[in-house]
């Protein structure tokens, strides 16, 4: 496919195609460019031919396989779900919930979401599922997530079935904690029996209201105490014994099958949830591990995975913002360390933040004031916008199947790129090129090789039988 940049601007009119096997020994290619003269942009198949290596090449090995994947997405948060049930008409908020979710046509097909039991800083006020202080839990209710975010979660889980969701809290009930407050502050271990039982019945109820908890984290970001939005410090001793004394066993015996992810906060302390792990009780019931992205480097995953290599790895946070307003840079950043990046480096599933955000990066009560949606909803005309994460998670959410598997694949130098097997058996390779010069390469499944270049700064799915 050398001469692509002539190719694409031929077939940009075309846009998004839809994944279908191409006819022959063939590749469908789709590219983006950091210039965004190509965005998800279809381009010409590649013709696949045996012949012998002649110059850079990335090989795929589907022999050698690693994790199966859950998939890719974003958070449904309060105010996601506020812009989405209440900014967009009927049909433009159908819509956008079948592109976004949907696999029919130029749908990106998500299929992992993440919702907040209670309030974050993206919510439109601060409050909890029991104000009441009350061990009994007597005024126990999900009504303000029955508002708005679990009508958006059945309708994305009506329009994609295979979607997985996780629940996290950004703080216990304020009368559990020592602030009194959902603000600052830890939770008392004279509540942990209440805090459980919470548990249980925030699953329960969200259930009965047709939103699933397939996996779970105790508490968002627990070593960081925010001085404007709900927030809860919680040390790993504690955690585990929480876990390991109090939730685990809860869950068991009221027969629920939620898995629950350890740590929920960046790559710079490894050593947290490996100290939960290390708790023989607790580890019972940890299923795996969860990331954020806003501290560290991404090889902590594999840090921990190695020395627990029975537990799952999920990435479960990260804001694209004005901090990196640059299409280009921001794309580039995203493909090479969540897309590519967090899955060589065992994660299950990756998610960004906020899955809609207004123009002016809200709403929200308190923290950040400049955070990026994967898309944005004028609040005042319903009008989308797709930012550049839309494009970056595309690149896998689009082609990677729930159910795939991550193979190995090795890259030249100036490339980067991760392998999957779709359970149909079509082979999807995501390539980055992040340099300034196009790179022209190969790729090359045992006997067979297929040419190719990509354009500086740009990345393409290749999927190929």
């Amino acid at each position: 496919m050398r001469g692509v940049t002539a190719a694409l601007l031929a077939l940009s009119a075309a846009g998004c195609a839809t994944l279908a096997e191409p006819s022959g020994p063939s590749a469908g290619a789709w590219i983006t460019s950091a210039d965004r003269s190509a965005l998800l942009t279809a381009a010409s198949p590649l013709v696949f031919a045996v012949r012998p290596e002649s110059g850079p090449t990335v090989t795929v090995d589907p022999t050698q396989r690693f994790q199966t994947m859950v998939g890719f997405g974003a958070s449904v948060t309060d105010a996601s779900a506020h812009l989405i049930q209440t900014r967009l008409s009927e049909p433009a908020r159908d819509g956008l919930l079948k592109e976004l979710f949907g696999r029919d046509g130029q749908g990106l097909g998500f299929s992992f979401t993440r919702v907040t039991v209670g309030a974050s800083d993206f919510s439109l006020d601060h409050y909890s599922l029991a104000d009441t202080a009350d061990p009994e839990l007597k005024d126990f209710s999900t009504a303000r997530m029955e508002e708005h975010v679990f009508p958006t979660v059945r309708a994305a889980l009506a329009i994609n079935p295979d979607l997985k969701v996780m629940a996290s809290p950004w703080s216990a009930p304020g009368w559990m904690k020592t602030s009194n407050s959902l603000i600052t502050g830890q939770l008392k271990p004279e509540h942990y029996p209440a805090y459980a039982d919470y548990w249980r019945l925030y699953i329960r109820s969200a259930s009965d209201h047709g939103v699933p908890t397939d996996y779970l984290s105790i508490q968002n970001e627990p070593d960081f105490e925010p001085d404007s939005y709900p927030g809860m410090r919680w040390p790993p001793a504690d955690r585990a014994r929480f876990i390991g004394q109090h939730l685990g066993p809860e869950l068991r015996a009221a027969g629920i099958e939620s898995q629950i992810l350890d740590w929920d906060h960046n790559w710079d302390q490894p050593e947290q949830p490996l100290t939960v792990l290390a708790d023989p009780v607790a580890r019972e019931y940890v299923s795996g591990v969860a990331w954020h992205c806003y501290g560290g480097e991404v090889g902590a995953q594999s840090t921990v995975r190695d020395a627990h290599p029975d537990k799952d790895v999920f990435f479960t946070e990260c804001s694209g913002g004005e901090w990196s307003p640059d299409f280009g840079d921001s794309f580039v950043w995203t493909m090479k360390t969540l897309i590519i990046g967090s899955v060589e480096n065992w994660a299950r599933g990756v998610l960004m933040w906020n899955l809609a955000l207004d123009e002016n990066y809200g709403p929200h009560a308190g923290g950040c004031g400049d955070c990026r949606g994967i898309v944005t909803i004028d609040s005042r005309t319903g009008e989308v916008t797709r930012n550049q994460e839309y494009y970056t998670f595309g690149h896998a959410s689009r082609f990677v199947m729930p159910g795939a598997v991550r193979v190995a694949s090795l890259e030249p130098e100036g490339l980067d790129g991760v392998a999957f097997v779709n359970p149909d058996g079509s082979r999807v390779l995501i390539a980055l090129n992040e340099g300034a010069e196009p790179v022209q390469f190969d790729i090359a499944e045992g006997g067979r090789r297929a040419a190719t270049e990509l354009p500086p700064r740009s990345a393409a799915t290749y999927v190929w039988r």
